[in-house]
């Protein structure tokens, strides 16, 4: 029996205890909400999951913390934004909207970084606009540093998350991975991690396990090791960023969102006793944020990829598994949203959806300028609603204060 199939059937005893409690929601999409202003809606034809405002309880939350005056709706909704910018220098606009406080954070990229000290420098100049700015948290200036054949940096963490799982010793190896990540992203200056990986492989070389990103076919070793990494990376000051929730663990290979559309037609029961399994005990150890998939899941939502689906983000992530911190998108132009309109009404279909920060990660300035017009266009019209937007803002800050 596999490692996997094994993880089915020892956990799939608990879910079935769980559900005689009462504790699972009912699976499935959720009510259609309304028809949200033409600004906000795709070009026909598109199956897009229409936004309507919902009330601020729909994404539980801290009490809010954040600490800046009175903001326009731009201001408002760049604080929900993370911008990318080509080549090595940042451009005069991205430091303009940073001072104006129309940004969240930058994300970094290889091509983005020459030298340790070249980017060092970047940062602190990035740090400086935003001294500068009425927002005074500091910038969330993030990469994906998972080890392996995943890392815009040089230096640590070295091994690839399968490489830590065949260890001698893998609960040590991903503590120790976590804390080189930690070291090296604070001592250049960054704050956010998008690591480490939580999908549970199901098949050798598959999407997630050929470029070795998947810690193991096992659940539970998978939830070990994730948290040990996670752990590790705050103690060193770096936020953690759990991956691809609910799971990319089951996609083929060759299926990749970041190209187009990508169904997984898992069981509730598989999705449940399987890929979420690695996410209670990160959330347990308070990981920072956790990063949906573009992946569609029909067993809880048959219609919109999990970052669109208020079922995925609001029901099942912070209602079922009780996740209060901040949601992350993937990359917002992924070819799996390619049916979902501009990079302005997808961000508006996210956070519509109960998603925190929208990753605008095209190395295009534009495109986070299109994000923060379209999501101050939808506040003002009432498309998204203002409690509501102003709690993902909070959160969103809340994780800045706690931040180097």
């Amino acid at each position: 029996m596999s490692s996997r199939v094994l993880g089915v059937a020892v956990a799939a005893a608990l879910l079935l205890s769980a559900c005689s409690s009462g504790s699972s929601p009912t699976a499935g999409p959720s009510p259609a909400p309304s028809t949200p202003s033409p600004s906000a809606q795709s070009p026909t034809p598109t199956p897009t999951p229409t936004p309507s405002p919902s009330p601020s309880s729909a994404t539980p939350s801290p009490e809010p913390t954040a600490t800046a005056p009175a903001q326009t709706a731009e201001q408002l909704a760049g604080r929900r934004v993370v911008y990318s910018y080509p080549g090595l220098t940042p451009p005069e606009s991205l430091m303009r909207t940073i001072r104006a406080g129309q940004a969240a954070g930058v994300v970094f990229f290889g091509e983005n970084v020459s030298s340790p000290a070249q980017l060092k420098a970047v940062v602190d100049q990035l740090r400086e606009a935003q001294r500068q700015s009425p927002v005074k948290e500091p910038l969330l200036l993030m990469t994906d540093q998972e080890g392996g054949k995943i890392k815009r940096l040089p230096g640590a963490p070295v091994p690839s998350a399968k490489e830590i799982g065949h260890s001698p010793d893998p609960a040590a190896a991903a503590a120790t991975a976590g804390t080189g990540a930690g070291k090296n992203l604070t001592g250049l200056g960054l704050n956010v991690n998008l690591a480490p990986v939580l999908d549970v492989y199901d098949k050798p070389g598959n999407f997630i396990d050929a470029t070795g990103r998947s810690y193991s076919s096992n659940p539970r070793t998978v939830a070990t090791l994730g948290t040990a990494f996670v752990r590790a990376q705050q103690k060193a000051g770096v936020a953690a960023t759990a991956k691809h929730f609910p799971g990319l663990g089951s996609a083929p290979a060759g299926q990749n969102t970041d190209l187009g559309p990508v169904t997984l037609p898992l069981s509730l029961t598989m999705l449940r006793t399987v890929d979420e399994v690695p996410y209670p005990p990160a959330i347990a150890a308070g990981v920072g944020l956790v990063m949906l998939s573009w992946a569609v899941y029909p067993a809880l939502d048959p219609k919109n990829p999990a970052g669109l689906s208020p079922t995925v983000v609001q029901q099942e992530l912070r209602g079922r598994l009780g996740f209060q911190g901040v949601t992350i998108t993937d990359a917002i132009e992924a070819g799996a949203l390619n049916a979902y309109g501009n990079a302005g009404q997808r961000s508006v279909l996210a956070a519509a959806a109960g998603m925190d920060l929208l990753l605008c990660s095209a190395r295009d300035t534009g495109q986070g300028d299109q994000a923060v017009a379209a999501l101050a266009a939808a506040l003002d019209a009432g498309t998204l609603d203002r409690p509501g937007f102003t709690a993902a803002a909070d959160r969103v800050t809340a994780l800045r204060a706690g931040l180097h």
